[in-house]
């Protein structure tokens, strides 16, 4: 069972950036997805990004054209920049790795939060 490591969140300023790590115990190379989640208070996981073994690229709506998801086999590391962070986009991020196309659950990391201040 692979293990997920999540790094990078922090306090930053509404307009700035931050890069988030999602490292793995494990090879990702056949992991079927990589995907990077958030919760704020009072709502619901939502998938922000997500990668496929494939490098194909998944992005919600609120982020796309700011946030842009990469995986680094060699390094069995998922990453996730963001950047013009907006108020909005505090929550909790959360890494998640599907073994395959029938994982429905996933492999969850133990979250990192990302604060972005007006």
């Amino acid at each position: 069972q692979v293990q997920l490591v999540e790094s990078g969140g922090g306090l930053v300023q509404a307009g700035g950036s931050l890069r988030l790590s999602c490292a793995a115990s494990v090879s990702i190379f056949s992991i079927y997805a990589m995907g990077w989640y958030r919760q704020a208070p009072g709502k619901q996981r939502e998938l922000v990004a997500s990668i496929t073994s494939g490098d194909s690229a998944y992005y919600v709506d609120s982020v796309k054209g700011r946030f842009t998801i990469s995986r680094d086999n060699a390094e069995n590391t998922v990453y996730l920049q963001m950047n013009s962070l907006k108020p909005e986009d505090t929550a909790v991020y959360y890494c998640n790795a599907r073994h395959s196309v029938y994982d429905y659950t996933g492999t969850w990391g133990q979250g990192t939060q990302v604060t972005v201040s007006s």
